[in-house]
């Protein structure tokens, strides 16, 4: 059953800056991740399903604040787990349709949506178990090769950017503003 109500959703997380005085480089990258995991995801607390599900861009009919959480989700699964890790999980989306991992169901409420979003990080986080950032990739893409530093980076980069759309659906759903 869909959370079409007026109630919140889920409630904020605690969030971290951080170390300034960073000491290793995963570390490093792993703590920016995990602060912008927590600034998508609380970008969503208080939002009824309705809020969360809204696309209000007419040339972006998918883009939503659940969509872009499940989108976040299935990057972190292709991404670190199967191509950095190397773990035998289906993929989250379909080869022929772009919008798969952005489409919505009835079953995709705040609550939902965050579970697998925060299950994929421990997914993440044992998929490079033990990696060092020199270290290659379990798997090429299109026969290339990359180093889990490259991959890191490059799942920073893209919650970085997709937290700026949230910022945007946030304050659209509902006037909230800031980080």
């Amino acid at each position: 059953m869909s959370n079409t109500g007026s109630s919140p959703s889920v409630g904020p997380l605690d969030r971290a800056w951080p170390e300034q005085l960073a000491h290793g480089e995963l570390r490093l990258l792993r703590e920016w991740l995990d602060f912008l995991r927590i600034t998508a995801v609380n970008k969503l607390a208080g939002l009824t399903r309705t809020q969360a599900a809204a696309t209000p861009w007419p040339t972006s009919p998918y883009m939503s604040i659940l969509g872009v959480l499940k989108h976040l989700t299935a990057v972190e699964r292709f991404w670190i787990s199967i191509v950095g890790g190397g773990a035998t999980l289906p993929m989250l989306w379909e080869t022929d349709d772009v919008n798969a991992e952005w489409r919505l169901s009835e079953h995709d409420t705040p609550a939902a949506v965050t579970e697998a979003y925060r299950a994929e990080w421990t997914l993440s986080g044992r998929a490079l178990d033990g990696r060092q950032a020199d270290d290659l990739a379990a798997r090429p893409v299109h026969d290339e090769q990359r180093t889990v530093r490259w991959i890191l980076t490059h799942v920073v980069q893209e919650t970085a950017r997709h937290v700026g759309h949230l910022d945007v659906l946030r304050e659209r759903a509902d006037g909230s503003v800031g980080e």
